[in-house]
């Protein structure tokens, strides 16, 4: 059980789209409306793992052009954020939109997030640890998993609410962004070369 842990741990705290898209709602729109962010964000990880260990994921993914349409469409989503990130002006406010981003938003992203999948995936098919009931072990994993899900994620909220106070030069304010927006690029790249060719 502490080898699972310390995946999950090592796992969530590397940047992703879904933690660098929670620190720029925090930037962009503070607390409040990270707080509902956040929710979607995580209700969204517990249904991408529910598909995981139900073994809908593995059957809509072994479709081969479904697939690929549902990878088309999340790099699509992932890159029109990550050049919401790069061009938000000024702000550190990584995140412009007319309206603060919600819980429909956040679920949305986890539900087309590669890094979402390959991280179930590799928590749940992996690290047995409990030999006499499956059940009981899928339970403790989703136990454990949003046990450290959620400070994580809290704590990128923080950083992105902390970012919306400070009053950077308008140069650093825009290589910050540009920066998570590479970031956010960078992760997506990594989880769709992670993905299995089907």
């Amino acid at each position: 059980m502490t080898s699972f842990v310390a995946a999950v741990f090592l796992l969530l705290i590397t940047p992703g789209p879904g933690v660098l898209s929670i620190a720029g709602v925090g930037a962009g729109f503070g607390w409040r409306a990270g707080a509902g962010y956040l929710t979607g964000l995580c209700a969204g990880s517990n249904l991408v793992g529910v598909f995981v260990v139900s073994g809908l994921a593995a059957i809509v993914l072994s479709i081969p052009w479904l697939r690929m349409v549902l990878m088309a469409a999340s790099v699509a989503y992932l890159t029109w954020l990550a050049a919401k990130i790069a061009f938000s002006g000024a702000r550190v406010g990584f995140v412009e939109a007319a309206r603060p981003p919600g819980f429909v938003d956040g679920l949305t992203l986890q539900l087309i997030n590669p890094k979402a999948y390959v991280v179930n995936t590799a928590l749940f098919t992996g690290f047995a640890f409990w030999p006499d009931s499956l059940m009981v072990e899928t339970l403790l994993k989703f136990t454990i998993i949003n046990l450290i899900w959620v400070p994580i994620h809290l704590g990128w909220l923080g950083f992105g609410v902390a970012l919306r106070r400070l009053e950077l030069p308008h140069r650093l304010q825009r290589a910050i962004n540009i920066m998570m927006a590479l970031a956010m690029l960078g992760a997506v790249v990594l989880a769709v070369l992670s993905s299995p060719p089907r």
